[in-house]
């Protein structure tokens, strides 16, 4: 056994999902599936009931869970626990940023780095979603803003904010709307963004659209937002993105766009702070900073 073979447990066991936990592990699934049936064969025991549709703990899982929650956590947490006992006197607290941050949310930030620095230095570790949560679960990043959701019971969550998501569509067939209907874009291609820079609730929206009737799909390979923008500017195709205009995505739209509400759906994307629990209780390094990361950040 070795500790990779706990942590794919617990992702798997976490997310109740081996698509989702591989997503989350960076790997395909099929690896995935069979550390996991190495560790049940050197073990002697199920750990998950599957089926086609459904992951369930098995007895088995549902003890060994905590102590293998335990274990990765102590082994994820001896970089920190260096850096902690041979690093300088002021500590830094590193706190991870997901991709098209809201100006308003990016403004408390700055207040919070203000507030801290006669105790501690902040610094931010832009990241997607998916590694965020992977770094701050091993202990490496302090806290992390992220896209909502979070499927991961060692982690704390609270949501800082929630922006509703528009259509993001050609000027030249949509310049004349104020809001779009989801039938209207039935013989529209949607741009899927790349996995790796999609939050979670993509999947969701996606389905959504399916049932809608948008069956076309333009699937990207690239981060690069800026691609979005020009697959849009070449008219029969849209994505969905920040509706609000003080929203850090609207840096990548060109005058060839235009951002419209939808009538018949509200999409929105929450944006949450995310720590790992066993790191904030009273006494705890991390307790301060985060209880100020809590107070400044979130909408009021």
């Amino acid at each position: 056994m070795e500790i990779f073979h706990l942590r794919y447990f617990v992702a798997v066991a976490e997310n109740l999902s081996f698509s989702r936990a591989a997503r989350q592990l960076h790997m395909a699934t099929s690896p995935l599936s069979q550390r996991i049936r190495d560790l049940e064969r050197e073990l002697g025991m199920t750990l998950f009931e599957r089926d086609s549709h459904n992951v369930e703990l098995t007895e088995a899982g549902r003890h060994l869970l905590p102590t293998a929650k335990d274990v990765v956590h102590r082994f994820d947490d001896i970089p920190w626990r260096m850096r902690q006992a041979v690093g300088s006197s002021t500590p830094t607290v590193f706190i991870g940023v997901a991709p098209g941050l809201h100006s308003r949310v990016r403004d408390r930030l700055i207040r919070l780095e203000r507030r801290c620095a006669q105790d501690f230095r902040i610094k931010r570790w832009p990241a997607n979603t998916d590694e965020l949560v992977r770094s701050v679960s091993r202990g490496e990043l302090a806290m992390a803003l992220v896209h909502l959701p979070v499927h991961a019971s060692s982690l704390g969550v609270l949501e800082v904010t929630r922006e509703p998501l528009g259509a993001v569509l050609p000027r030249a067939e949509f310049g004349d709307h104020t809001s779009v209907c989801l039938d209207e874009l039935t013989d529209y291609s949607y741009v899927v963004p790349a996995p790796a820079t999609a939050p979670i609730y993509f999947e969701q929206l996606e389905k959504r659209l399916d049932n809608a009737g948008i069956k076309k799909k333009i699937h990207l390979s690239t981060g690069d937002y800026s691609a979005v923008s020009e697959l849009v500017a070449n008219g029969s195709a849209f994505a969905i993105s920040m509706l609000d205009p003080e929203s850090g995505m609207h840096k990548y739209r060109t005058e060839e766009q235009i951002v419209l509400p939808f009538e018949d759906f509200s999409p929105a994307l929450a944006t949450g702070l995310i720590w790992r629990l066993d790191r904030v209780a009273e006494g705890c390094e991390l307790h301060e900073p985060v209880n100020r990361a809590q107070e400044e950040l979130p909408d009021r």
